[in-house]
């Protein structure tokens, strides 16, 4: 697994000073190097996971999101999603595997998967602020309405985008 960190310091717990000085600045959280560490520990099981590089996480209200490369969504998906099920044990979050710097149509459609989107919009309001409004089917609705507000959350804070969810009936 490739990542901010370099390999020893993730694996030892002991970070060296550039690393230390990418925590301190804020670049690479603690919750980083946790999600960080378990990735690396389970990349013995799980081959695939040598070749995933990991950008960051996100945590709001319960569910976690992964931020990894271009292409490596089914690598960490692989495997039958054993690979997020012992990420959701180790967490007790549920997790979200999102592509770094994918446009916004496809984070869109990760950060809601397996809900499909019909549509997305844009709303320019008086402020000068842009809303972003994705309608989604109605189907799965209840399942899924307790982690809207968090999937909302985790939009503004890895690309700034404020949304708007409304489901089709």
């Amino acid at each position: 697994m490739r990542t901010e960190l370099c390999q020893f310091c993730l694996k030892s717990g002991i970070l060296c000073p550039k690393c230390k000085k990418k925590v301190e600045s804020g670049k690479v959280s603690q919750l980083d190097l946790k999600i960080g560490r378990i990735l690396l520990s389970l990349e013995k099981m799980y081959p695939s996971l040598q070749d995933v590089y990991f950008h960051k996480s996100i945590e709001s209200d319960g569910v976690l999101a992964i931020f990894v490369g271009r292409g490596d969504i089914p690598r960490i998906l692989s495997h039958g999603g054993k690979i997020i099920k012992v990420l959701e044990e180790k967490t007790k979050r549920t997790v979200r595997v999102l592509e770094y710097k994918s446009d916004e149509r496809k984070f869109l459609e990760d950060l809601f998967a397996p809900l499909d989107i019909l549509t997305i919009n844009h709303i320019w309001l008086p402020d000068g602020t842009i809303e972003t409004r994705v309608i989604l089917k109605g189907k799965g609705k209840k399942k899924y309405m307790k982690y809207i507000d968090a999937l909302k959350e985790i939009a503004k804070e890895s690309r700034g985008m404020i949304l708007r969810v409304e489901f089709a009936a």
